[in-house]
């Protein structure tokens, strides 16, 4: 057997063993069918560090070309589909570094030069992870947007606000969207902070203790972009910590499981207004589905799965706490266990926004750019909820209050009103006034002003409040946040 390349036969470690790994033992610690989404990574991690070790002197100008070269085909090839993906050779790592030492011989070989898998593959994933973020903060931006513009479409659309699934206040159906567009907020606001602690460098902590070599680790954060904002290379600054902990990937699964969990809650209001007890929202039928054997009904399927899914990615946080909690420093193979519970939350996690783009904003034509919507509301529907709950009781009180009545005394009153009105099944506001005032003297007829649905949100006028000059404050505001 040639010793000028890995290939299936012979691992990194080959020389020190006496007999070959068996093949039951590959496939239990074999990686490479699902770690191989790293490639690109991994392949821009190996371009930056033989840069720096052919500028550090370490390696020849020509090998240094000849690296480039192989790699360039390598990439090639995968992106073509024709590389051959080995078994035997563990990982995305081994599995290029022997394609390239067949390809460009000794240039190969010297590549690894002051790098471990260990510290190799705690920058892949940190590569990787960092523009899978890029790209999940843009499809939550593009979510903001459409929650937005449903909103901005919405303003003067009443729908009783609820707690405990009771009819509360009446509230703008905008103003409802936009309590999802500030959870969505702080969810991008916490992938970027997760993005800037991923950003750092690994790679110069080999094994575990640093390396002999004169590596310029800055140069390869500098050609990685791992910098702050300053353009200062970031660095993780301990070898063993560099190699061994994964709290980025948790950290990620946490902002993560945040999200899917907002959505959960989304989806479950989406599932409700859908329902014919409801019936306050149309959800188009691409994202619908019908019964195998009961022909009248449509299935909100996309909300409910994404609501399942939810419980898969909170699994996977769990998942990922409890393969580091009994590790002692530094690397240990558990490690290996960390990618595909972090492949899946991306996946998870990047489908689901994307269908919620789509769902809540409508498909986009591909020639005028605009959305076709795929939520349709029944403004009459919701409003006549608003109206069924009493749910300008709390403006009766307040009234009260504006009157001199102590609060608690209006609360009692009001509470009298509100069962006496219930018992002729009848609204607080169909009331007559001289039946109002036997509650209390204060009442006169500038008090049907307060009691209409209209004239209670519109007198909730506080910053955050639900008034619609407040609304379009808050539209305003989001807009120019997410232009």
């Amino acid at each position: 057997m040639s010793h000028n390349q890995l290939d299936a036969k012979s691992q990194a470690w080959s020389a020190l063993f006496t007999e070959p790994m068996s093949e039951l033992v590959q496939r239990y610690t074999a990686s490479v069918f699902f770690d191989r989404r790293l490639w690109k990574a991994d392949i821009q991690g190996s371009l930056a560090h033989a840069e720096m070790l052919a500028a550090q002197g370490i390696i020849s100008a020509q090998d240094w070309a000849d690296i480039q070269r192989g790699l360039q085909q390598i990439a090639q090839e995968i992106e073509a589909g024709t590389f051959e993906w080995k078994l035997a050779l563990e990982d995305v790592h081994l599995n290029i570094e022997a394609r390239l030492t067949q390809l460009v011989g000794d240039a190969g070989k010297r590549l690894h030069t002051g790098r471990s898998r260990n510290d190799q593959v705690a920058t892949d994933v940190r590569l990787w992870l960092r523009d899978e973020i890029d790209g999940l903060i843009a499809l939550l931006r593009e979510l903001q947007a459409a929650l937005v513009d449903v909103a901005a479409q919405h303003v003067d659309t009443i729908l009783p606000g609820f707690t405990h699934l009771q009819v509360a206040q009446p509230v703008s159906f905008a103003h409802h969207l936009l309590a999802y567009v500030e959870m969505f907020a702080r969810d991008e606001e916490r992938l970027r902070d997760v993005r800037r602690r991923t950003n750092r460098l690994p790679l110069g902590a080999a094994a575990l203790a640093g390396t002999t070599y004169p590596l310029d680790r800055a140069r390869v954060a500098r050609t990685l972009g791992m910098v702050d904002e300053r353009g200062e290379p970031q660095l993780c600054l301990n070898s063993l910590d560099a190699v061994s902990d994964r709290d980025f990937a948790i950290e990620f699964s946490g902002a993560a499981a945040l999200i899917m969990v907002h959505i959960s809650r989304l989806s479950e209001e989406l599932i409700l207004w859908m329902s014919q007890n409801f019936g306050f929202i149309r959800i188009a039928d691409r994202f619908t589905t019908g019964s195998s054997i009961m022909p009248q009904k449509k299935n909100p399927d996309v909300p409910e799965l994404a609501r399942g899914k939810t419980g898969r990615v909170v699994g996977h946080l769990v998942g990922l706490l409890t393969l580091m909690k009994g590790q002692p420093l530094a690397y240990n193979k558990d490690n290996q266990e960390d990618k595909e519970p972090l492949f899946d939350t991306v996946d998870t996690l990047r489908d689901t926004l994307r269908i919620f783009v789509d769902m809540i904003g409508g498909e986009r034509d591909a020639t005028t750019g605009q959305r076709s919507g795929g939520i349709t509301v029944n403004r009459a529907a919701m409003e006549a909820a608003a109206r069924k709950g009493f749910a300008t009781a709390t403006d009766l009180a307040d009234y009260l209050v504006r009157k001199g009545v102590p609060f608690r005394d209006a609360h009692e009153t009001v509470a009298a009103a509100v069962r006496a009105a219930s018992e002729q099944g009848v609204d607080l506001s169909e009331l007559p006034l001289a039946a109002l005032q036997r509650f209390h003297p204060a009442i006169g007829e500038d008090v049907y002003a307060v009691l209409t649905l209209p004239g209670s949100v519109a007198a909730r006028r506080t910053v955050g409040g639900t008034a619609p000059t407040q609304v379009q404050q808050q539209i305003e505001r989001h807009r120019a946040r997410l232009a």
